[in-house]
Parts: C-alpha cells; structure tokens; sequence
C-alpha cells in the first residue's frame, strides 16, 4: 500500500506526518479473513492495534456459561480496533469476527506506542477519535428510552456515515445479519426485522442478500427518523 493511499484510508493517520506513515507501514502485518472466522480472541488482546483495509467485522462480548453473546459494535474500512487494550493494559472477555471477508493490516503493541511517542499530532489524532467513541457510547445511552425505530434509525445512519460507500442505489453499507443490528441498538431481533421491513416499504432502504448489501436509498428521511421526537414512530 502507498503511503498516501494509506493515510487517506484511516481518518486516525490523517495528522501522522510522512515519516511516521513510512514508519507504521514498514513494520505492518496484512492479514486476509473468510466470513465468520475470527479475527482476534480474548487472549489476545494488548498484542497489536488492527486497522480495517476492507471488509466488516463485530466486537462481542463473550458472557458466562449458558448467556448469549452479545455484539458490542460493528466496524468497517477506515476503522481500527485494539488500541484500547494497549493503552490500558487490562484483560478483555471479547473478541472479534469477520462479517464478510475481510482484510486487516496489524501493528505491533510496542511499535504503535513507539509511533505515539514520536508523533504528537499522531497522539493528539488518536485522542480525538478516541473522544469521539466516546460521545457516540453517550448517544447510545441517551436513546435507551427511545422507540426501537429511532433507535435503529440511529444505528444504520451511524453505520452510513462512518463507513458506507457511494452507489446508484444509495449509501451501501453490508448487510448486517438481524440479531448483530439488534445487539447493538439494544432493541429485540424481532422487532429490528419488522423495523427493516417497514423501513423498505417505504424505500427508505433496500436489501440486497444476493449481494449482501444493504443500500440506505434515503438518509435524509433515515436522519430525520433518527432525529425523531420520542413520541413519534415509524406508521
């Protein structure tokens, strides 16, 4: 990958001046997964920070003997994860699974902080997007009391504008299985089906399994839902 490809690719090297960018790729690992492995275990957390070149993946939390596991976000290209687990240094019962194929380019724990340490609008960046994560956690919080649709409204705006693509059809994101979508609006798998339903009757969005697309074919009115009062619904 080229330099300027790569820092176009992930908002959080933006900032990295040159060196830095030749620095990171010189000492990258690319790694290539199937739909449905998994991409990084509980144990292994802390070892490196993973950057998404293609493709989406799911965080779970992985609970006790005879509890669900529960998908804690879903992220696409131009995403990272793992940098938490470096900085803070602590155990996760988590861990992470390809949705699609997908491609991934790992950075050693020891060298990504090295990185911090030379490049301060690197750190600063990071701050940033970390901050960031954290609003969109207090958001989520927020809307615990909101009907399901604008909470699922929420989330497939969010999923759009943080990683959809461009298309005839709309805004193409992938076709995120029902009971993931669910786990991470906090709404039931039945209701987020019959919410998606409704949702492409009023061509609001489009499903494409063949393809394992999903097209938002109308944001504004899915930004407008989204931005709901919390007495109003879908009709």
């Amino acid at each position: 990958m080229q330099i300027e490809a790569f820092s176009e690719l992930f908002p959080l090297l933006t900032a990295a001046n040159p060196e830095t960018l030749e620095w990171l790729l010189s000492v990258a690992v690319e790694h290539e997964y199937p739909a449905n492995r998994a991409v990084l275990m509980e144990d292994a957390w802390g070892n490196a920070v993973y950057f998404i070149v293609s493709g989406w993946v799911k965080v779970r939390r992985l609970s006790g003997a005879g509890e669900a596991v529960v998908t804690l976000a879903i992220l696409g290209r131009g995403d990272f994860f793992g940098e938490m687990a470096i900085l803070d240094e602590s155990p996760r019962s988590t861990d992470v699974i390809a949705l699609s194929a997908v491609k991934l380019i790992s950075i050693s724990a020891q060298r990504f902080i090295q990185t911090l340490f030379r490049d301060s609008q690197l750190h600063h960046r990071m701050l940033q997007l970390m901050v960031r994560r954290l609003r969109q956690t207090n958001l989520r919080f927020q809307l615990r009391h909101q009907p399901p649709a604008v909470k699922l409204a929420n989330t497939l705006v969010a999923l759009g504008e943080n990683y959809g693509q461009e298309s005839a059809n709309g805004i193409e994101i992938f076709n995120i299985p029902a009971k993931d979508l669910a786990d991470v609006t906090d709404i039931g798998v039945e209701e987020t089906s019959k919410i998606m339903e409704k949702l492409e009757s009023k061509g609001w969005l489009k499903i494409d399994p063949a393809n394992q697309a999903l097209y938002l074919s109308n944001m504004k009115q899915l930004m407008h839902l989204a931005g709901m009062l919390a007495h109003k619904s879908v009709n």
